[in-house]
């Protein structure tokens, strides 16, 4: 059937794996881009919107990676993060939980804290736009776990700015175990914990299950492949494990944006929910990620209702504001 989007952007709704380097609009590359001095090659918007291409997870970090070098200021990181949120609020989010990379920045000699001022500054003006919104530090799988050491180290002085940390980049040849010791210093400074676990890669289900056994997350982004054990599928389940799934960005991977396994977890009452991502590269916020899947795969009111349910539970707001939000969902499906 075909759900009205009025009523999907109605919904009181947590966004929950999104990238804020991956919002970096084509426009706004351009302003930052003339604000710094940096030469892009590019000096049209088509021109740089004609450079968002690619066909997998490698050709994507190959655009993706050098398109950060437009951030240098903590003006730069304020404006991103609020054009996010801008687009958060008309999506209608009431919480977002963002990912950064410090290590794409600090690497290129961008300063950490440089990086978490401009982040933090725009944390604390999203409530004037109705969203509440948290920072989550994930590590770049691809550099070493001295490397995350350090940067979790970094962070240390910032952590009541950074409610978790997550895990992404590419997976292959980096399997969760390599970043063990690195978590459990992170759950030991009190951070939530949430790992990448790609869909399709190599051993995806020894990853998974490495990440729900050995590191001890709380969410899994992205995770789908579960399906493949339904042993796997049930522990998640019992254990209120979180899922963070992406279906615009999954269309890139395979012709089903792992539509039918999405589902089906969602069915079967494993905490799913959806989220947008990188969504400048992919084509889509977080509502265009929910009509796509509820157009593609026939979604009821219920389906999409339990979607935004599940993102408010497995958030990481505290328990009087998940409560608040949560009443103000069923308020609005009961409407």
């Amino acid at each position: 059937m075909s759900l009205d989007r009025d009523f999907i952007v109605g919904l009181p709704k947590a966004e929950l794996h999104l990238h804020l380097e991956g919002t970096l609009e084509p426009e706004l590359k351009l302003e930052l881009a003339r604000r710094n001095g940096v030469d892009i090659g590019q000096t049209a918007i088509e021109e740089v919107r004609a450079t968002y291409d690619f066909h997998d997870l490698t050709s994507f970090l190959a655009v993706y990676y050098p398109a950060m070098q437009v951030l240098v200021t903590e003006q730069d990181f304020h404006d991103l993060a609020m054009a996010y949120l801008r687009r958060a609020a008309a999506d209608g989010i009431v919480h977002a939980e963002m990912f950064f990379d410090p290590q794409a920045h600090t690497d290129r000699g961008v300063a950490f804290s440089t990086v978490i001022d401009g982040l933090w500054s725009a944390v604390q003006e999203a409530p004037s736009l109705g969203v509440d919104a948290s920072l989550i530090m994930c590590f770049l799988r691809d550099l070493s776990a001295e490397s995350a050491m350090e940067t979790l180290e970094a962070s240390l002085p910032y952590r009541d700015r950074i409610v978790g940390v997550g895990l992404d980049s590419d997976e292959r040849d980096n399997p969760p175990e390599k970043f063990s010791e690195v978590f459990s210093r992170a759950r030991e400074a009190g951070y939530r914990l949430t790992m990448h676990c790609d869909i399709d890669q190599a051993d995806s289900i020894g990853h998974i299950g490495t990440v729900l056994h050995r590191i001890g997350v709380e969410r899994i982004d992205h995770g789908t492949n579960i399906v493949e054990d339904p042993a796997l599928v049930a522990e998640a389940r019992e254990r209120g494990i979180g899922f963070t799934c992406c279906p615009l960005s999954n269309s890139f991977v395979t012709e089903t944006m792992k539509g039918r396994e999405i589902v089906d977890l969602l069915r079967d009452g494993v905490k799913v929910s959806l989220a947008s991502d990188d969504p400048a590269y992919f084509g889509g916020y977080l509502v265009d990620n929910v009509v796509a899947l509820a157009e593609g795969m026939d979604l009821t009111r219920e389906d999409v209702a339990r979607l935004a349910r599940n993102s408010l539970e497995i958030s990481w707001l505290d328990a009087d504001r998940r409560a608040q939000y949560l009443d103000r969902l069923d308020r609005y499906v009961a409407g």
